[in-house]
């Protein structure tokens, strides 16, 4: 059995979503052999030194899970990318290049954070291209923490700022490169989050029929996990 989760925005301001990812840790997941976290763990990251008491607490309770046998497996997403050696150590995950081939016994699957395909959203995949530089991040690490706390900040503040607009919704995924992304991949089953817009889609590339499993975001009164049991693949909420 294998769970795959995404887009919990973790942080100090979710208290109801921190909750629930706790209790599932200690809990539920337990029962699997592993759980795929394919982004966007967190609210914003803005490096592995700018620690404090909450994400101790995260970490402390994604270890105390792999300890008790549970193969935790990450994924950076748009709003974490800068998690890095020192939070996965801690946390007892395993750090996965985006995407992920995931070659089980029984089926194959392709994994991604999903943001690398909203090709549509203009401003977002500019800002993507300077965010994942790498020159740009060692610079941003060299920065004082002070003004990486700062930035962070001001990421929640933009974001919530533009979720509250009336008109506003996440960019889905851009059709054509989709398929071509599933060809390039064998036609595998892809797993991805990022887009809020949990669904299963059935897209047929080159006569294949190939399934894309969009994964929730989490909520304050909710969650939702994705559960392979070996043969297929189901919802299953976090409440």
């Amino acid at each position: 059995m294998i769970f795959f989760v995404s887009d919990l925005h973790l942080s100090p301001r979710s208290p109801g979503a921190t909750r629930l990812f706790l209790q599932f840790l200690a809990g539920r997941a337990r029962q699997a052999e592993a759980l795929y976290i394919l982004g966007d763990l967190f609210e914003v990251w803005v490096g592995d030194d700018v620690s404090d008491a909450y994400s101790a607490q995260i970490a402390a309770a994604l270890r105390a899970a792999s300890d008790a046998g549970l193969k935790i497996h990450f994924m950076h997403g748009n709003r974490d990318f800068a998690i890095g050696d020192e939070f996965t150590r801690a946390a007892g995950m395993h750090l996965l290049p985006d995407p992920y081939a995931l070659v089980l016994p029984e089926w194959s699957f392709v994994l991604s954070h999903g943001d690398a395909l909203c090709l549509d959203d203009h401003a977002y995949m500019t800002y993507r291209a300077k965010v994942r530089d790498p020159e740009w991040q060692q610079k941003m690490r060299a920065k004082p923490r002070v003004l990486r706390s700062l930035l962070g900040r001001y990421i929640r503040w933009r974001s919530a700022r533009r979720k509250r607009a009336a008109n506003y919704v996440y960019a889905d995924l851009n059709g054509p490169a989709t398929d071509d992304f599933l060809r390039d991949h064998g036609y595998c089953t892809f797993i991805h989050g990022h887009t809020h817009r949990p669904e299963k889609h059935d897209h047929i590339v080159d006569g294949i029929h190939v399934e894309r499993w969009v994964l929730a975001d989490w909520h304050e009164d909710r969650g939702e996990a994705l559960l392979w049991d070996g043969e297929r693949l189901s919802r299953e909420a976090v409440l």
